[in-house]
C-alpha cells in the first residue's frame, strides 16, 4: 500500500504551487501508463490553475492511445526538438513520470540534467531509482506510475484544503494508465487499495467499458493476422522453464503492415497456454533520433517485452541482460544490435532467472 511521506507531500505542493510554466516528460516508446501518468497529471495541474502546462514524450506514441484526451497537445521531442528544449529551457518545474532514470528518455534526458537549477519531481514504480531529482516519489510495489500520479494528487489536494473533485479528463488519463500497465487488472493487480481508486473514478464518471473498447478492441485486421503468425509460426516453447519465446524481424512486420502499437500484448498470449509461466516477445526495430545516444552506432534496435505469472519475476532479468526493467511480472528492454544476437542473449541467459518450478 502506497504511502507518502509527509516531507515529499509537502515538497511536491511547494514547487508545485511556486511554478508557473510546467514540463512532463516520460520514457521513450510511451505505453498506457507513460501516457495516462502524463497526461493524468497534466490535466490536474491545469485544474489547479496552471495554464502553461506541456507534456513531452521522446518519440511517437503507440496509434491505439491517440484518443485519449490531451494527446492533441502532446510535443514529440523526435518531431520537434527544438520547440521542447524552448519548453524545458523556461520550465520553472519539470516533472518525470514513469522512468527512474534519465537514459530511459534518451537524448532528451541529457537535455534535462544540464538544466541543473531547474527543480525536478520524479513520479515512478520501478527499481533502482536514479538520485537526479528535487523530489522523489518512488514505490516498485506500486502497479503504475498512473496509480502513483493518483496518490500524490490525492494528497496534495488535502494539503492544500482544494476540495474540487478531479475532473473526467484526468480520471480517464489515470484509469487507462492503470488498466494497461496491469493488463487490465489481471497481474500486479490482486490490491484492495487500487479497486478503490477505481471505484473513486467510476463514481466521477469514467466510462470503464468505453476505455477498454478504446484500448483493446481497436486494432486492424493486419494486427490480428500477425497475432496468428507468432502463434503458429514463430512461439517456441521452453517446457522444462514453462517459458514462450516470440521474435519477429523488420520483414516480418512488414509482411503485415505494422505500425506504431500493433505488438501490444502480443507477449500475453502465450501465457494462456497451460504450464506456461514466462512469456517473451522481441520485434526489430529502427533506431531513431531519440535514442541514438545509446545505440552505440547501430542502426538497429530490438524492442523486448517479458511478462510472468504468480511469484515468478522478470524485471532481473530485463535489468541484467537487457538494460531495462519494470515490475515483478512485467517487463521490458531494449538491445541495440542484431535480432539473432538478442535472441541469443534470451535463450543462453532465461535458466538463470526462470524457475523451473
Amino acid at each position: 500500500m502506497t504511502q507518502l511521506t509527509k516531507p515529499q507531500i509537502q515538497q511536491s505542493a511547494q514547487l508545485i504551487e511556486q511554478s508557473q510554466r510546467l514540463v512532463i516528460v516520460t520514457h521513450l516508446s510511451p505505453d498506457g501508463d507513460a501516457m495516462g501518468s502524463a497526461l493524468g497529471m497534466s490535466h490536474w495541474l491545469r485544474q489547479m490553475g496552471k495554464t502553461q502546462v506541456q507534456v513531452i514524450v521522446p518519440n511517437p506514441f503507440p496509434d491505439f492511445l491517440h484518443w485519449m484526451p490531451g494527446t492533441d497537445e502532446v510535443l514529440d521531442y523526435e518531431g520537434n526538438s527544438q520547440q521542447a528544449n524552448q519548453y524545458l529551457q523556461q520550465a520553472d518545474l519539470i516533472i518525470c513520470t514513469d522512468f527512474n532514470e534519465p537514459k530511459r528518455i534518451g537524448c532528451l534526458g541529457e537535455q534535462i540534467l544540464n538544466l541543473s537549477h531547474t527543480p525536478k519531481m520524479m513520479i515512478d514504480h520501478h527499481l533502482q531509482p536514479m538520485d537526479f531529482a528535487t523530489v522523489t516519489i518512488s514505490d516498485p510495489n506500486s502497479p503504475s506510475a498512473s496509480e502513483l500520479v493518483y496518490h500524490l494528487i490525492m494528497a496534495i489536494k488535502e494539503h492544500l484544503h482544494f476540495t474540487q473533485d478531479l475532473n473526467m479528463e484526468t480520471a480517464t488519463c489515470l484509469y487507462t494508465g492503470m488498466m494497461t500497465d496491469t493488463g487490465n487488472f489481471s497481474f500486479n493487480s490482486n490490491h484492495a487499495q487500487m479497486y478503490d481508486i477505481i471505484a473513486h473514478l467510476v463514481r466521477i464518471g469514467i466510462d470503464k467499458d468505453a476505455i477498454y473498447n478504446q484500448v483493446f478492441n481497436a486494432y486492424s485486421a493486419d494486427r490480428m493476422r500477425l497475432m496468428g503468425y507468432c502463434l503458429y509460426q514463430k512461439m517456441r516453447i521452453f517446457p522444462a522453464y514453462h517459458t514462450a519465446f516470440i521474435f519477429l524481424d523488420s520483414k516480418e512486420l512488414k509482411k503485415f503492415h505494422f505500425r506504431s502499437g500493433d505488438a501490444e500484448g502480443i507477449v500475453n498470449l502465450p501465457l494462456q497456454i497451460k504450464n506456461i509461466y514466462y512469456s517473451c516477445f522481441m520485434r526489430e526495430d529502427k533506431v531513431g533520433p531519440a535514442d541514438a545516444a545509446l545505440a552505440g552506432g547501430s542502426e538497429i534496435k530490438i524492442k523486448i517485452s517479458l511478462r510472468s505469472q504468480g511469484d515468478r519475476p522478470v524485471n532481473l532479468l530485463a535489468h541484467d541482460i537487457f538494460n531495462g526493467g519494470g515490475h515483478k511480472n512485467a517487463a521490458g528492454g531494449e538491445y541495440y544490435g542484431p535480432l539473432p544476437e538478442a535472441a541469443q542473449k534470451f535463450i543462453e541467459a532465461y535458466p538463470n532467472y526462470f524457475t523451473q518450478k
